[in-house]
């Protein structure tokens, strides 16, 4: 038996700016505090207003809100575009890469089927793979 994950010849990715992965159904952006600052920084807004504006508490938890739809409350409804993309959650940074998309070639090719840019693209190798499955388990 093989130690090799099912994904060691790479997995191909190419982001197509859709929006996609910022909506549908409800969850949560796990943030913490340099991301905090970092997207505060972004928007113009010191980390206390950001919180008030933008976050919310999931037990002893920060997320981002959501809007009713599902959308993040960082989506832009009419460009489909994040607000502080440069200064994205790790989570949102490491997406599609996550541990429950690549737990199986079936939960993979389902992410293919949501995601239009997962499967299609350059060729992400396997350490840069698991380098971003290091920053964050989703």
């Amino acid at each position: 038996m093989s130690d090799k994950p099912w994904y060691h010849q790479g997995l191909r990715f190419q982001c197509t700016g859709c929006g996609d992965c910022c909506s549908g159904a409800p969850g949560y952006v796990w943030i913490n505090k340099a991301e905090v600052e970092a997207m505060a920084a972004v928007l113009g807004l010191d980390a206390d207003k950001f919180l008030k504006k933008y976050v919310r508490l999931v037990g002893i938890r920060k997320s981002l809100i959501e809007r009713a739809d599902g959308d993040c409350i960082l989506l832009d409804k009419h460009k489909r575009t994040c607000l502080v993309y440069e200064a994205r959650p790790r989570q949102c940074r490491t997406w599609p890469f996550w541990a429950s998309n690549l737990s199986t070639l079936q939960a993979w090719e389902e992410t293919c089927r949501e995601c239009p840019g997962a499967g299609t693209g350059p060729l992400v190798p396997l350490r840069e793979i698991r380098s971003l499955l290091d920053i964050v388990n989703v």
